[in-house]
């Protein structure tokens, strides 16, 4: 059996160390991904690193499983029990912000410089959280599909037109190769559905919201431009374009990969399993969003790290923050778990969405086509409003009175919080 022999020098300074340790305030972290391992062991990594390269904090980390998560820190704020460090969703952020559960970060302009926009997560004029990372969305497609209908391959610079779009899936639906021409996870529900849907409707001219001022739906959610929404979604299911909410959610996961469907909307968190399960990798594009008349948009903002309003030392909890925001943790998040890293430089670092990568459009994506959710308190709440609506327009209801009821529900909820101190 081998013994390590401790020598004098070897002695005093792990008596020092165990000194500084003893020494460091502790500060924990709450984070929403128990269960993923990976993800986990990238965590703590960093938090080790961080323990070690200076003398003043200890951080320790408390997981929670993603679905629980948001629950238990409500019920921990009301209860006045919030750690130091929260892990908050971005579009939940200015809620929380509001409800008093975040106080602003203070954070260097430097340790955010060259971040993706949407990584950064504002409230009322200040910087309440941080992302390591961004999620976007876009048209999975085979080059050979295009090639066979007769398509052309849009870009960045030249997205689909909307009448492009709906030919594209007419020539796949006559072509009588798939089960549908189009998969629009409708068989996800929660956040999938503001998320991925509500920039269709933004590109068409309308919004969940009015962002002039985030007092009211109306005009927004069911004016002219979105009536016209309204109708053109109706009609991906009516016409058989798409499958409806009644979708297996077999056929979601692993449809597009069997050839079921010609496009797919999806996200980049996906694109690596796909890459590595269809029959030809090669064949597989990422497209853009099409163009409705008002510019291509996708969703955009992920999960970010903020300061609960108990903490008694946000700068120790920044400090945290801003050593996890190097571009190597950021690689080494991305190369783990498939998301987008947060700046150009770590993406550079990446096997996947380095340049000329399988995944780095996803990327210019995020970076070019990305708009946040609607910032406000209030979105919690507009969201869940907004999901049911979709589906019950997918499922035959009348389009007009239910983008109406919907404008009503998101306005009471507003006026019955006094505006959200907008």
């Amino acid at each position: 059996m081998q013994r390590t022999k401790l020598t004098l020098g070897a002695l005093v300074a792990s008596t020092a160390l165990a000194g500084m340790a003893s020494a460091q305030t502790e500060l924990t972290l709450w984070y929403h991904g128990a269960g993923n391992e990976v993800e986990s062991n990238i965590l703590g990594g960093i938090i080790e690193d961080f323990n070690g390269a200076q003398e003043d904090w200890q951080v320790t980390v408390e997981s929670f499983p993603q679905e629980s998560y948001n629950d238990s820190v409500v019920a921990s704020a009301l209860a006045g029990n919030l750690p130091c460090i929260l892990d908050v969703d971005g579009p939940v952020m200015p809620n929380w912000a509001w409800a008093g559960y975040l106080q602003p970060l203070p954070i260097s302009q430097e340790a955010i410089d060259g971040h993706l926009d949407a990584t950064i997560g504002r409230w009322d004029g200040e910087i309440y959280s941080v992302g390591l990372w961004d999620a976007a969305v876009a048209l999975y497609a085979r080059q050979s599909t295009l090639d066979e209908l007769g398509l052309r391959t849009p870009s960045l610079e030249e997205p689909w037109t909307k009448e492009e779009f709906m030919g594209a899936l007419e020539a796949a639906k006559a072509s009588g190769n798939y089960d549908f021409a189009l998969d629009l996870g409708t068989a996800w529900t929660g956040e999938w559905y503001p998320y991925a849907f509500s920039p269709f409707l933004q590109s068409f001219g309308g919004d969940i919201v009015d962002r002039d001022g985030y007092q009211t739906a109306e005009g927004a959610l069911n004016g002219e431009a979105a009536m016209e929404f309204g109708e053109w979604w109706q009609s991906l299911f009516a016409e058989g374009y798409a499958p409806g909410t009644s979708q297996d959610p077999a056929d979601r996961d692993s449809g597009f990969i069997e050839g079921k469907y010609a496009f797919s909307w999806n996200g980049n968190w996906a694109a690596a399993n796909t890459l590595a399960s269809v029959e030809n990798a090669d064949d597989v594009v990422f497209l853009p969003a099409p163009d409705f008349g008002n510019g291509s948009t996708i969703g955009a903002a992920s999960w970010q790290f903020g300061v609960s309003s108990a903490c008694e030392h946000p700068e120790g909890a920044a400090a945290f923050v801003e050593h996890a925001l190097q571009d190597e943790y950021l690689a080494a998040f991305s190369d783990g778990i498939g998301l987008i890293p947060a700046t150009k430089e770590a993406a550079q670092m990446t096997e996947s969405y380095a340049e000329g990568g399988p995944l780095a459009v996803f990327f210019d994506l995020s970076a070019e086509q990305a708009l946040v959710r609607p910032v406000s308190p209030g979105y919690v709440v507009a969201a869940k409003v907004f999901e049911k609506a979709l589906s019950d327009i997918a499922n035959g209801a009348d389009v007009a009175d239910t983008l109406d009821a919907a404008v009503d529900e998101i306005d009471d909820d507003i006026e019955a919080n006094q505006g959200y101190g907008h």
